[in-house]
């Protein structure tokens, strides 16, 4: 059995990649998240640890709400609702969530962090 982390995005892949310190499968959903694609996911990680970790919006709200549906045996991971979206977290709070759901993680270090920050309050 094998750990897999399905996620929206590439962005929110290449995120968890930077922090994420153990083997870890990282699947995206890309987008909008049908019935389809759900049964799809179902049958290829159905033996496997799933966790989900969508954003924080309603994109991401309807989603989960689908995958405790249909795919009830899942893990749900959040980020905070004040970044939205799991490609802008700082690496730290990416860090603490993942380490909090069990994950082997690696500290980024403070200049990442810094500079995520500092970007965050730009746009």
């Amino acid at each position: 059995m094998s750990r897999v982390i399905i996620v929206e995005g590439k962005t929110d892949k290449k995120r968890l990649e930077q922090v994420l310190d153990e083997p870890v499968e990282i699947t995206c959903t890309f987008g909008t998240l049908g019935l389809d694609k759900l049964e799809e996911l179902i049958s290829e990680y159905s033996e496997d640890e799933v966790c989900v970790f969508l954003d924080a919006d309603d994109a991401g709200d309807k989603a989960r709400r689908l995958f405790k549906q249909e795919f009830p045996n899942v893990r749900h991971v959040y980020t905070h609702r004040m970044y939205r979206e799991v490609a802008t977290t700082p690496l730290n709070v990416l860090a603490q969530i993942l380490e909090s759901a069990h994950f082997a993680v690696k500290m980024p270090d403070e200049e990442e962090s810094n500079n995520c920050r500092a970007n965050k309050r730009i746009n």
